[in-house]
This record gives structure tokens, C-alpha cells and sequence, in this order.
């Protein structure tokens, strides 16, 4: 089942790599000579394998970069070109002529993709600071108010690196959090590549009063043991909670979960069980589902990543359909969910209709 589906993805795959070949064959074609024709044939396969021979031949990063930006300008051109040729197609029913349209229609979509790529790399490492204020009517000790900052979907690898790396840790130090959370997908699939840019050694230099605590998400993975994973991550300076509660000095409560991907996942009432109720709940849980298992279970805060709010529009569409908080703040009672669009990105390093970002959450307390 899984060969025919994987049959059935590259003949799609295929054919719409062959329409955009096509469509920059038929613009150029005029311009150049026969000869160039072959080039461009091998150009354009090599082009299309590289992201998926990327993410299985790691001596080669550079295959990888390609690959990434590949899979941006893929994407685009399947928005771009059916407009174009419709544009192209009414075009035919005035007196300009054939050859010019399709030539400067050709340069128009060239100019178009690259500002696109431009514009979208700008966005996805040039993070920007989104703050929510939010109020959990319980007692935190005596503890007004919490500055908690949280970064999620950092996919730390080959293309998230060590400079958006520094990047994070002087961001998150300069709002001066007492917390920090980091519900999943802190690395981007491959621990090897994390551990030998020296990542960990950069994001260890976050520093906040009660510490930093992360979840794992569906991209946390290792082919070794989870347990050396973790390890990994946590001499970074975090602790993992691993389908864990940990009590901050008795003033609140801190829950995390394995993802969603895991089969092994407890369910949420059974890390609820002896938990006690009286005093703040804040639960990570990378993928945003169940908020409405999370307010029946007396979590007050639950904090999540995952989406990217699309990452590249109009992919946003989607992940608002499906979930119920993809993007933002919604409070249900006395339950507050809010979800990041992320500080990384998966795949291409490009970010349309969305952000790259960190978030400020100001929580007050019932005694503040």
C-alpha cells in the first residue's frame, strides 16, 4: 500500500515538475539555442530530486540548500504559472503580438518569483516579538505576574543555524523572562547536524529566574534512543518533560507531552491525576489539538507550535481549517491556548503570509 502511494506521489510529483519545465522551456526557447535544451532538461531533474536526496545524503549539505529553495520556487511556480498562461490565453484575443506577450510575461514571472523568494527569506529570519496578555484567576504563590517567553518550531539544523540561533538567545534574554518554554521541534529531524554547528552551546546562553523547559514535537527525532535525544537537548540548558509535570517551587505547574506521532503518548487525564488544581497549569503540547480535553482537565494555559500558520500562503487557509487555534490567542473560560507560527521553518528557509517569531506571554494572577 505504502509502494503504490509512494508510485502515486511521484507520477503527481512528475507531472507537475513537467509543467513547469514546460512553461520555462517554452519562454526561453526563443532566446536560446537547441543545444541548451539538454541542459536544461538535466538542470531541471537535478533540481527536482535534490530536496528528497537531500534529506537522506548527509555528507552533501549543500544538495540540501538547493533542495530547500527548490521546494520554495516549486511551490510558487504552481501558483504563478496557471495565472500567467491564463493571462497569456486573453492576451491572444488582442492584436499584441504572440512572441512579445510570452516573452514579457516569461520576465514578469522571473522578477515575480525572485522578489517572492526575497521577501519570504527576509520573513523567516528577521523574527519579530509577538506579545499576549492573558489572566489566570488562581494563586501563583506569591507571584503576581510571569513574563514567560516561549519559541517553538525552531528546526535547528542545516538551514536554521548557528546565526538565527544567536539570533533567538539575544532576543529571548533581552525581554528578561522568568520563564521560557520551547514546545517542540527544536531540531530539524537530524540530532548530528544540531550537535556539530554547535547549536546547543548557543541556545544553553538563555537565562531565565525559574528556567527553560521543552516539549518534543514530530520533528525530534533520533535514530538512536529518545534517551540520548533528550540528553542531548537538555545539556543545552532545558529540561525535556517527557509526558512529565515538574512543580516550580510549589507556584505553579508546568505539564508536558510526548507529540501526538507518538504511539506511546499517555493520555492527558493520567498526567492530570494527582496534579494539584489550586495553583496555575500551563501544559506544552506541540501540536495544537484537544483544547477542549485540555480546559475539562483544568490546564490553564496550554502553549503549542507545529503549524507554521502555513508557513507559505495561501497554506494558512489549511491549517485554520483544520485546527482550532492554528495561529494566535483563543481563550475558552478560564482556558487560554496560544500557538506560535514558529521561530524556524520546515523545508525552504521562505515565509509568505506568515512570521517567523518569538512570544511574550504577560500572565497576572489572581493575587497580582
Amino acid at each position: 500500500m505504502f509502494i503504490l502511494i509512494g508510485l502515486l506521489f511521484l507520477a503527481v510529483y512528475g507531472v507537475l515538475v513537467f509543467y513547469i519545465g514546460w512553461s520555462g522551456w517554452t519562454w526561453m526557447r526563443p532566446m536560446v539555442s537547441a543545444r541548451f535544451k539538454w541542459l536544461y532538461v538535466v538542470a531541471l531533474v537535478f533540481l527536482a530530486s535534490s530536496f528528497i536526496l537531500g534529506r537522506f545524503v548527509g555528507n552533501f549539505p549543500v544538495l540540501g540548500i538547493i533542495g530547500s529553495y527548490w521546494l520554495a520556487a516549486f511551490c510558487l511556480l504552481l501558483m504563478l504559472l496557471p495565472i500567467v498562461h491564463l493571462g497569456i490565453w486573453l492576451f491572444r484575443l488582442t492584436s499584441l503580438p504572440r512572441h512579445r506577450v510570452q516573452k514579457w510575461a516569461g520576465s514578469l514571472t522571473l522578477l515575480i518569483l525572485v522578489s517572492l523568494l526575497s521577501y519570504g527569506t527576509f520573513n523567516a529570519y528577521s523574527p519579530v516579538v509577538r506579545t499576549y496578555e492573558i489572566r489566570i484567576d488562581k494563586q501563583a504563590g506569591d507571584l503576581r505576574e510571569l513574563n514567560v517567553v516561549m519559541a517553538a518550531d525552531m528546526h535547528f539544523g542545516l538551514l536554521s543555524g548557528q546565526a538565527h540561533a544567536k539570533r533567538m538567545v539575544e532576543e529571548i534574554n533581552a525581554l528578561k523572562p522568568d520563564l521560557v518554554l520551547y514546545p517542540g521541534d527544536i531540531i530539524d529531524d537530524n540530532l548530528d547536524v544540531y550537535l556539530d554547528k554547535g547549536i546547543g552551546e548557543i541556545i544553553s546562553g538563555v537565562q531565565a529566574t525559574y528556567g527553560v523547559y521543552a516539549s518534543l514535537g514530530n520533528h525530534d527525532k533520533y535514530k538512536g534512543r529518545m534517551e540520548e535525544l533528550i540528553s542531548a537537548l537538555e545539556q543545552s540548558g532545558m529540561d525535556v518533560l517527557y509526558d512529565e509535570s515538574i512543580s516550580l517551587d510549589g507556584k505553579l505547574t508546568l505539564v508536558g507531552r510526548k507529540d501526538k506521532t507518538e504511539s506511546d503518548r499517555a493520555s492527558l487525564d493520567s498526567l492530570m491525576t494527582d496534579l494539584p488544581r489550586d495553583n496555575p497549569i500551563l501544559l506544552l503540547d506541540h501540536q495544537p489539538y484537544g483544547l477542549d480535553i485540555a480546559a475539562e482537565n483544568g490546564v490553564d494555559l496550554m502553549v503549542s507550535g507545529h503549524t507554521h500558520r502555513g508557513q507559505i500562503a495561501p497554506a494558512h487557509l489549511i491549517t485554520r481549517a483544520i485546527y482550532e487555534n492554528d495561529w494566535g490567542h483563543v481563550q475558552k473560560g478560564e482556558f487560554h491556548s496560544i500557538v506560535t507560527s514558529g521561530y524556524g521553518f520546515w523545508g525552504p528557509p521562505i515565509r509568505l503570509g506568515s512570521r517567523s517569531e518569538i512570544v511574550q506571554i504577560k500572565i497576572s494572577f489572581a493575587n497580582g
